[in-house]
Formats: C-alpha cells, sequence, structure tokens
C-alpha cells in the first residue's frame, strides 16, 4: 500500500494585520508572525491582499516573499491589478478567488463555470510565470470539471459550509456538505487536480478532513489566530499540526 501524500499546513497570517490595521502603525507585524508559524512546523504562509487593502498591504506581500523560507500562497481575485503585482512578487502560488467588498470573509467559491473566459487570461499568463495556480471553489461537480478545463493545477475546496452548520448544530447539514467535499476531493483527484482544503477550520474539522488521502494541504487561519491570543501562535500551530497527523493517521476511516 502507497503512502498519501504528506499533509501540508499552509498559515494564514492576514488577521494579525488585521490587528495592526486597527491601531495603525506596524505592529503586530504580520512577517513575524509567518516567521514563527515557520519555526513551529507551518509548511507555507497564507496571505491574502484584498482590493480594499484591509488587512495584507502591498508592502506586507513583498515584505513576506523576501523573508519567508517556505512556499508563500498569494490569495487575490482575479483583477488586473492583482495580476500585476503577483507577477512582481512571484510568490509559490496564487490562489483565486471570488470577492466583494461588503463581505466579512470570502463567503462562497470562486464560480469558474460562470468566469471561465475571464479567468483564463490570467490563470496562463500566472502560469507562464512559474507561479502555481489554485482555485478556491466548492466541491461542486461543474465547478472542479471546469478548473481542470482550464488548466489550473490546483484547488482548493471551500469547507465553510461544512464548519458552519456543524458549528450551528445543523447536523443533517453538516453531514451532506461532508459527502460533497468527499465526493469533490475525489472527483478532483481524479481529474489530476491538487487538493487543497480552507475556511473555518478548527483542530476537529481540521483533523476528520486530514483523514481524506486526495487532499494534500490545508490553509488555516482565523481560528489559529484567535486561539494564539490565548496560547501563543507556536502553541497554536504545534496543537494544528497535531491535530492534522492524527487525522492522517486514520487514513480511510474517515466518513
Amino acid at each position: 500500500m502507497s503512502h498519501p501524500p504528506k499533509l501540508r499546513l499552509g498559515v494564514n497570517v492576514d488577521h494579525i494585520a488585521t490587528l495592526r490595521n486597527a491601531r495603525g502603525g506596524r505592529i503586530p507585524d504580520p512577517v513575524r508572525a509567518a516567521l514563527l508559524a515557520i519555526e513551529a512546523g507551518a509548511d507555507g504562509i497564507t496571505a491574502h491582499l484584498r482590493e480594499d487593502r484591509r488587512h495584507i498591504r502591498d508592502d506586507d506581500m513583498a515584505r513576506l516573499k523576501a523573508a519567508i523560507s517556505k512556499p508563500l500562497n498569494f490569495e487575490m481575485a482575479a483583477t488586473e491589478e492583482m495580476v500585476r503585482i503577483a507577477l512582481a512578487t512571484r510568490p509559490h502560488a496564487c490562489c483565486l478567488v471570488p470577492e466583494r467588498r461588503e463581505e466579512l470573509t470570502t463567503e462562497g467559491g470562486l464560480d469558474v463555470v460562470g468566469q471561465h473566459n475571464a479567468l483564463a487570461p490570467a490563470i496562463a499568463r500566472l502560469g507562464e510565470a512559474g507561479i502555481r495556480v489554485s482555485l478556491f471553489i466548492a466541491a461542486d461537480p461543474a465547478q472542479i470539471e471546469m478548473a481542470a478545463r482550464l488548466r489550473a493545477p490546483v484547488i482548493e475546496i471551500h469547507t465553510g459550509g461544512w464548519c458552519d452548520a456543524i458549528t450551528e448544530g445543523h447536523a443533517d447539514k453538516a453531514a451532506a456538505e461532508w459527502e460533497r467535499i468527499v465526493a469533490g476531493a475525489r472527483l478532483a483527484r481524479s481529474a489530476g487536480l491538487e487538493v487543497h482544503a480552507g475556511h473555518g477550520l478548527d483542530y476537529a474539522t481540521a483533523e476528520r478532513i486530514a483523514a481524506l488521502p486526495e487532499i494534500v494541504e490545508l490553509n488555516i487561519g482565523y481560528f489559529m489566530m484567535g486561539e494564539a491570543l490565548f496560547v501563543g501562535l507556536a502553541e497554536t500551530v504545534r496543537a494544528m499540526r497535531a491535530a492534522m497527523d492524527r487525522g492522517r493517521a486514520r487514513l480511510g476511516t474517515a466518513a
């Protein structure tokens, strides 16, 4: 029996910048958080440069790219401005996400079916520059199939609906969302896509989803930054890594 791919942990440092921006100035510094997370076991760093710069700013992206020794995952809308910044920054990966100014956080997956004509040039330009492109989408067969047709090498499954249903105590909805994730991960892998997952994950949900062999990376931010206020960022990264490892050890038993 072959071993599944290592499950990587990407730590999103957006909300260190949110806290900094609430007061202004330069602290707390998301670059310091990224370095600490890597030292504690993170496999990469994720940061979302939004159009309104509500948390991460342009100089944060440049400093992260210069400072960290692990891959940088640049979350971004597929706009001309963001493509230009990504081409100048040259991160390891770009995750294309939907974005609306009025939303508090990314509320759903990217509609690659409806927007494929607009997305195709951005995916091609980033790919030609050697940047791995990931599409942040729902675990929907039509979206997954279009992602493969667009030749994006990676998808990231939006896990927010599942996590929210668990938090709100909606067991039937949580079960249905989980089945969508399981089926979507299998379909994506069979289509030749690398499969990541993220949004709303905590220790328990990360441990459970870690048991899906198709998924090779989790990107987690808000929960970890909240936990870090109480136990410290390094301890939070180590605890998340341990939860993921426990889940990975139970491969094939997730249901």
